[in-house]
Parts: C-alpha cells; sequence; structure tokens
C-alpha cells in the first residue's frame, strides 16, 4: 500500500511541476512589457509625414547600424500601415535607441516532496507523515532588450510622443534580430493612437 501511495502523489507532483512550467512559458510568451505616453492636447492624427532625425541614438559611432537598419524598417512599415507617409521634409521626426543588459537573479523555489516514509493503519484509514518540503536555489542569468521610440513635433522639436518596451532575450531573439526587431516595434504601435 505505501509504494501505491508514494506513486499517487509522484504523479500529483509532477502534474503540478508541468503546469507550473506551462504557465511560466505563457507568460513568457505574451511579449515585452511596454509602455507610452503622449504630451497633452497633441492630436497624432493631425500629422500626415513622418521622417528620422539625421542623427539617431543608434549610430553614435558615426555610421548606420545594423540595429539602425532594422529598427527604421519596422518603424517606416508601423507608420506606414496608419497612413503616415515617408518624407524629406516631415511634420514628425522619430528617434529611437535600443539597448541590451546582462542580469542575474537569485531565484529559491520551496517545492513539496515525497518523504521517504508513508504507510497504512488498517483501522483509522490512510496516514502519511507531516509533509516534507525542500528548497532550492539558483542563480539565473539572462539578457534583456530595451526598445524606445519618440515621435518629436519637427516644428515646434517637441516630443509628442514615446512608446517603451523592455523584456528578456530568448536565443530566437539573438539569433534572429530583424524578426526580433519588427515584433517589439509592432508590439509598442499596437499601443499607438488610432486615427480618427
Amino acid at each position: 500500500m505505501a509504494v501505491v501511495m508514494n506513486k499517487q502523489h509522484s504523479s500529483w507532483l509532477w502534474r503540478g511541476i508541468l503546469l507550473a512550467s506551462a504557465l511560466w512559458l505563457t507568460a513568457c510568451a505574451s511579449g515585452p512589457k511596454v509602455r507610452t505616453d503622449q504630451a497633452p492636447n497633441v492630436d497624432l492624427s493631425s500629422y500626415q509625414t513622418f521622417g528620422f532625425m539625421s542623427e539617431l541614438a543608434t549610430d553614435r559611432a558615426g555610421y548606420t547600424s545594423l540595429v539602425t537598419q532594422h529598427l527604421k524598417a519596422a518603424i517606416t512599415a508601423e507608420m506606414t500601415a496608419r497612413g503616415y507617409r515617408l518624407s524629406d521634409e516631415p511634420q514628425l521626426l522619430i528617434n529611437f535607441n535600443s539597448n541590451v543588459a546582462q542580469r542575474s537573479e537569485v531565484r529559491s523555489t520551496t517545492s513539496p516532496s515525497l518523504h521517504p516514509y508513508s504507510y497504512y493503519y488498517y483501522r483509522r484509514g490512510l496516514y502519511a507523515p507531516f509533509p516534507y518540503y525542500q528548497t532550492d536555489v539558483e542563480t539565473v542569468h539572462y539578457r534583456v532588450g530595451t526598445v524606445n521610440i519618440d515621435l518629436v513635433d519637427a516644428s515646434r522639436k517637441q516630443l509628442v510622443w514615446e512608446g517603451i518596451a523592455e523584456g528578456v532575450l530568448s536565443q530566437q531573439d539573438l539569433q534572429q534580430p530583424r524578426e526580433s526587431t519588427a515584433r517589439v516595434v509592432n508590439h509598442i504601435f499596437q499601443q499607438f493612437p488610432s486615427r480618427r
């Protein structure tokens, strides 16, 4: 009987671990954290054209980086899809920046474990000793990427809208930077005000 009880507990323990893992993966798949802000009393639908700043924050080395090229392409696609036109004399100037930072986190998890002694007492029912828990501690290293997009009123030289995304970078993100950049920019522009 004791062996049967241990197998049942083991089955429930593994089901719990699998469920927790599935929930964690779902949370990670939801995308980066995005926040936006807009200048008060600014109607973004009143602008028709956009362009990019002559000196972008991602080009500090004096040449156009691949990050710049990926961001320009993704932002152009999002702005064009919203009815704005790329122009040499834009009403909106766009600047952007990106950053990747290495972070570490110490994680401690407590999980129920099977006690080595389980038994059955025939007159009173099924018994087991007090619950047994174990604590696992691990240090996790990961990379966090941040993308900032600023829209500036070209005539007034005033920031009118900004979007910021921050999220953990997966190995796939690092191996496919163009696609990853397009996804992040899309997440940011999902919070862009719709044109009236």
